[in-house]
Parts: C-alpha cells; structure tokens; sequence
C-alpha cells in the first residue's frame, strides 16, 4: 500500500514494515488483534487494514506503555511508537509478511475501548452462526477473510472500469427511480409523494435506458450498477444486487464474445487464473443433450448421452415404451460407493423431479450388476458400457422419460452423485438459445432472455421455432452473465410483443417511449449484464455471494443489523395517502 499521509495517528501501515525499516521508529495504528502476556514480555498483534504487526512490550525500556499493554484486550484502539527490530531467532513467522520483524514500543495511546466482541475476530473459521455475522457486521468485516473478499470485490471493479475506458466506454448512470414495467420479477415499488397514487420502481436491470442511450449515439456504454427485485429469495440471492451492464452499437455476437474473452482473461488473472481464448461456445441444445442444464459444472465430468439408438430394439419394455412415446433413454456413467441406501436416495430424488424412476447399474466385466440385467441381453449392457466408457467398478444411471423430464434429472443427478467437489475453472459461452419458453399455466410464450432479444429465424412461421440471438456465459456451473443482440426495428420489436400477448395497444401503454424511440432510427446493438457479486465470490474462492457483499441482507430479505425491512412513522405514510395494513 502507499504510505499513509503521516499524521498522530500513524506514519506507517502495520502490515507494509519489513527487515529494510528495521531501526526506524514509525508510529502505527489499529485494531488489538491478539494479546500475549509472557510474564513480563507483553505481546500485541496490531491489526489494520494493511495486515499484521508483532509489538513487544518491555517492562524496564517503557514502564509506562508496558503497565498500559497490560489492560488491553483484543478490538481495543490503539496507537504506538517505538524502535522496528529484527524478531529473535525461532520467533520468526513465516505465515505473515511481516513475521520477521516486531515493533519495541516506547509509546502507547489508547484511542478507544472495546467490549468483548460476541465472537472471536482473530479466529477466521470459528462457530459461529450467519445470523450473529450479520447482526454484528461491522465486527465481521474486521475478519481478514473479508477483509480481503471486500479488497478483491474492490479490485474486480477497478479492473473492469481500467478495462471498458481503454475501449473508448463511457459510464453512464441510469435512474434509480423509474417506471415499473414488470417482466419476470417483482418490481420494488416507491410511492411518489408529489403525485399521490403514483408509483416509481426500484430498476430490476437498465436494459431499457441503455438501449435508449445507443439511439442517442452514444454507441459504448457501461456501467456498475445496483439492481433490485422482489421475488422470493433462496439462499444465495439478494433483493439488491450489483451488476456490470455494457451495451454496443454497430455490433453483432462476435463483438460481444471477442470484448467480454478479454474482459474474463484480466478478471481472473486477478487471483492467477489463466484462460486460452477464444472461449468455447456450445449450443444450448448441445448443453441440455450433454449436462442436462443449459449452466451446467463441466469439470464433474459425468457426460450424458443419447441411448435411444441402443435400444431401439430391446425387449425391455421401459425403455421400448418410452422411445414409442416420443421419449427418449439417455444416461451417463461415474465412480464412486453406492449403497442400497444411496441408490434409493437418487431414485426418490428422481421421481420427485418427475421422473418415473431411475434406472442403476453397476459394471462387472462385460455385465451388470442392477435389477434390470435380467431383461436385457449380454450386448445390449456391453453397447451401453462401450458408449459411456465405462469399466469394471464404474456405475451407470439412466432416465427413460420425456426429453425435458430426462435432461431435468440427468442434470441434477450429475453433482448430485459427486464425492469430492470439482476443482479447476471452467468457462464457456452458452449460444443459440430458443426464443420462447412456453408457459403452459397461462397457455402462452414467455421470451426466454427478454422481449428485448432479437429473434432469427422465419419471423412469420410458428413463434415455437424461432431462435433467440442471446448468450450466456458460464463459470464452474454458474451462470454470471447474459445479454443478446437487440431488437432495432419497430416492426420486428411488435411481432415479439405479438408472440407473447402483448397487443399494440398494451405495448405502448408500457413501452411507449422505446418504440417511439425505435422510429427515429436505432442502431444495430447488443450487449451483456454480468453479476459482479458472483464473479467476486467465484474469484474469492467463496460459495456465497454473501461473503463479498459488505452489508448483505439474509435469505429471506432481512437485514440484521439495522432491522431493516421495519415499520414507518404514521406520519409518514399520511403523506404518501398511505395506510398500513396487516395480513389477515
């Protein structure tokens, strides 16, 4: 770190002292990390935001700081001076940068007092709960795990502004308060108190305003923005949440891989990961056929694959009356121990997906091992075994079922079947998404990315068969960024609004200003959104986004520490021609 602007406070940050400063006389400043009272000799492990620093306390050379030392206890607030010192042989610490050397103090101010924190901030991995961590973050944050989660987070977002200015991007804020168009999620809404009966909404993406700021010509845009949705949480989302969100102009897909490949090689040369470019691209119909989810983990290995055409002769009935019913047999093979107990684990797990059963193996030589082995022939299970690679000792699972049913719990049994977690990092463009899911409950298309995405395809055949030109890209099984190619003309932007049962009328009562927008000429654009608190919790190594959110909220949307959500003064709602009112 550079040094801090010398001051009465500290002249140096405790962490940055080596053996070359040893016989200065800085003055440091921190937090009591760690106190050790040898008998005499007082130890004190200074902490700041820079790191670690040893003090020693001698009772004959400063009486007066040593009688202080002694009623210190650890979050205590201090300052010192004193002489920097080679450390005694065999008292060096390796474990630390600055383990060779400790500071003689000869000088001690106490800035502030600490009670006793309700847990241990020296110990990284102690017990104790998320409600206690959140409820007292401010203490949490002193932890050097977070400490550094929060620098990386902090370090993410600089390399990403150093990367997107030096491709001529500008950052532009979009508005916080705005209208609610509500497409996927819930929209917070905010009562306006000069307009009663009116409503702004918290953004849930600035997909609308940055499109808008490409007509303006613009043409590269970007910026780190808060999002906010309520919808039902789980355990690793947020009701607010950060985002990197880029748009071009005058650009098609290749474009958009090409800027985001290198935006992916700096962020995870961050914490030493290197990556070959061009990352790979798969079809979302290949990902589904293969991993069973359209964000899938690669590197658990664990294929599937396609066994209609092995068995499209078998005399077992299952599998013969799910590929004459338009279905499909698909399977992959694994290692690992899996007992009776087990078995029945995953089969129970399969039929709650939806599928009628699952179907287990074990490979002993040519043969298997499972309840089905009697109904097939000796070459039927030797075909299979071949397919998959599998060998003596290897297990083989497989659904007979509808192919979404199949590609649903395959690809959920894939991690689920794992012993030991995946190492590595796998990163990968997910391409040639459909255009339309169809949402059976209310008989209608829903877009799959946003109605936003430019379509491909014959605009005037079935809506079913159009192609989305949308993209995904995926990290170890996570998705962590999206976007498309856009809509630009008016026409094709009320062919979608058609297909998803949005009338004229109902699309410019909600969308009025883009497609006014869209007649006065917009260029041909596209961009992507990325989670930044998933990337940083990716690249941290955590495996909650929690972990690099400063002042997170939990699973169900509370925030511990101020009491938030709480009520409001009467008064206040008055004013707002509000009234509360309990559930019933």
């Amino acid at each position: 770190m550079r040094p801090p602007r010398a001051n009465g406070y500290r002249t140096a940050w405790a962490g940055d002292l080596r053996r070359e400063n040893v016989g200065e006389t800085p003055r440091v400043a921190g937090w009591v990390h760690r106190r050790r009272d040898h008998g005499g000799l007082i130890f004190i492990d200074l902490r700041d935001r820079s790191g670690l620093l040893q003090l020693v306390f001698h009772p004959e050379s400063a009486p007066q700081a040593h009688e202080a030392a002694g009623r210190l206890r650890a979050e205590d607030v201090i300052t010192v001076s004193g002489e920097l010192v080679d450390r005694e042989q065999g008292a060096v610490n390796p474990n630390i940068p600055t383990g060779e050397v400790e500071l003689s103090v000869s000088e001690l101010e106490i800035l502030a007092d600490a009670q006793t924190p309700p847990f241990e901030i020296a110990e990284e991995k102690g017990d104790v709960g998320e409600d206690t961590r959140l409820r007292y973050r401010y203490l949490d944050l002193r932890r050097t795990q977070m400490q550094r989660n929060i620098e990386l987070r902090h370090r993410v977002a600089q390399a990403i502004r150093a990367y997107m200015n030096e491709r001529d991007f500008l950052e532009i804020e979009t508005p916080m308060l705005t209208r609610s168009t509500p497409e996927g999620a819930r929209d917070f809404i905010v009562p306006s108190r000069l307009q009663p009966g009116s409503w702004y909404a918290l953004p849930q993406s600035p997909q609308l305003f940055k499109e808008l700021l490409m007509m303006s010509g613009f043409e590269r845009y970007y910026q780190i923005v808060r999002c906010f949705r309520d919808e039902d949480l789980r355990a690793d989302r947020q009701p607010e949440f950060t985002q990197l969100d880029v748009e071009l102009s005058f650009v098609d897909e290749e474009d958009v891989y090409e800027l985001v490949d290198g935006l992916m090689r700096d962020l995870l040369a961050l914490v030493d990961i290197e990556i070959e470019l061009p990352l790979e691209r798969l079809t979302y119909d290949d990902v589904l056929l293969r991993y069973g989810s359209d964000r899938p983990d690669r590197r658990l290995g664990r294929e599937i694959h396609d066994l209609g055409e092995l068995f499209a002769d078998s005399e077992f009935q299952v599998f013969r009356g799910a590929l004459e019913s338009g279905g499909v047999v698909r399977g992959f093979k694994t290692h690992g121990e899996f007992p009776r107990r087990r078995v029945d684990e995953l089969t129970e797990r399969a039929k709650r997906m939806g599928a009628k059963g699952l179907v287990w193996a074990e490979v002993e030589g040519d043969v298997w091992r499972s309840p089905i082995a009697k109904f097939l022939k000796p070459e039927e299970m030797q075909r299979v075994s071949s397919a998959l690679g599998a060998s003596e000792g290897d297990y083989i699972f497989i659904v007979a079922d509808a192919p979404e049913i199949a590609a649903r719990v395959l690809g959920d049994l894939r991690p689920a079947v794992a012993d030991e977690p995946p190492t590595g990092t796998d990163l990968f463009w997910v391409v040639d998404f459909p255009m339309f899911d169809w949402n059976e409950d209310e008989r209608r298309w829903d877009a799959m990315h946003h109605p936003f995405t430019a379509p491909s395809g014959d605009l005037d055949a079935d809506p079913g068969s159009w192609r989305s030109r949308g993209y995904d890209i995926v990290m170890n099984g996570l998705e962590i960024g999206g976007g498309s190619i856009r809509i630009n003309r008016p026409d094709v932007q009320q062919k979608v609004f058609d297909a998803i049962g949005l009338d004229a009328a109902e699309a410019r009562e909600r969308f009025g200003f883009l497609l006014e927008a869209l007649e006065y000429g917009a260029p041909p654009l596209g961009g992507i959104a990325f989670g930044l608190d998933r990337i940083a919790a990716l690249l941290a190594g955590q495996d909650s986004i929690r972990e690099v959110i400063a002042f997170p909220k939990t699973a169900s949307g509370a925030e511990l520490l101020t009491g938030a959500p709480a009520p409001v003064d009467e008064i206040q709602l008055r004013e707002l021609g509000l009234r509360a009112q309990k559930k019933s």
